[in-house]
């Protein structure tokens, strides 16, 4: 059976997610890490892809993409990805299939629901015990946000812009928001196509034709 084509927006916001195979580490030392975000922030401009949030973490990475017109976003992620499979290649032996399927990818509604897929991807450290706190994890936009320290690779989110007018109230509510509210869709990212309000996934429906739901791995069920 055919892949379905990838559903990517003229103007909005993508959550993107790549994982290990058999969820097998991707990053072995920081060093890794670095390397992988030298990727994105090389390919970027190139690709005209902005990145609003993303962390990276030991078997799989979580990005939200700002698109345009002019991106292209397959393009940038087969650059990126395929080039680390080469650097782990190269460092490691590895031999064998390194990333599992396609990277998985959604449409977010540029609301609120971009803030909650920010908050979401940057506690994954957190919610996995590397650390405790969000700020102490080196490897996603949280610092940027919470604590306004330069990162080559960001561009600010819509959402986070329409916080306040002010930067420094920004980043309290911000934090305030990740840090200090406990409340936290879990299935957020889980098996959608369209992330947002109801009215925003009808829209999104009936635009690319097809239904709020994620084919299942595998040759269709007999019938």
């Amino acid at each position: 059976m055919p892949r379905r084509g990838r559903l990517i927006p003229q103007d909005g916001a993508m959550h993107i997610m790549c994982r290990g195979n058999n969820k097998q580490n991707i990053y072995n030392q920081d060093n890794d890490k670095l390397y992988y975000y030298s990727l994105l922030l090389n390919l970027k401009e190139e690709n005209k892809i902005d990145i609003n949030h993303y962390c990276l973490m030991n078997n799989h990475n979580h990005l939200i993409v700002w698109l345009n017109s002019q991106s292209t976003l397959s393009k940038f992620m087969k650059q990126v990805d395929l080039s680390y499979f080469h650097y782990y290649k190269k460092s490691y032996g590895y031999c064998g299939h390194f990333w599992q399927d396609r990277f998985k990818s959604s449409i977010i509604d540029k609301d609120t629901y971009l803030v909650q897929c920010g908050k979401y991807i940057e506690l994954n450290p957190v919610r996995t015990g590397i650390v405790k706190l969000p700020e102490e994890y080196p490897f996603s936009s949280y610092r940027y946000y919470s604590k306004g320290l330069y990162d080559s690779i960001m561009t600010q989110s819509p959402a986070y812009m329409e916080i306040s007018d002010i930067e420094e109230i920004r980043r309290k509510r911000y934090t305030e928001f990740v840090v200090e509210s406990n409340l936290i869709n879990s299935q957020i990212l889980a098996g959608q196509l369209f992330i947002g309000s109801s009215e925003f996934i009808k829209r999104s429906e009936q635009h690319f034709n097809i239904k709020n739901v994620k084919l299942s791995k595998g040759r269709p069920k007999k019938l």
